[in-house]
């Protein structure tokens, strides 16, 4: 039943990260700096889950 639930999680992931190596490979082609594509919303979406487990660990 476990499985079950991480299933769309990683459909999640995986979507978010093809989504984001879209950026990256946009940005080097036309020469952005190399934190352009954590400006994108793909980007601020991932920095904010490395961010949460930080969160819990100091705030909370």
């Amino acid at each position: 039943m476990s499985i079950l639930k991480a299933i769309p999680i990683l459909v999640a992931a995986i979507f978010l990260g093809n989504w984001f190596l879209s950026e990256v490979k946009k940005a080097k082609a036309t020469g952005k700096p190399w934190y352009a594509p954590y400006l994108t919303i793909p980007g601020i979406l991932i920095l904010i889950a490395f961010m949460i487990p930080v969160y819990i660990r100091f705030f909370l």
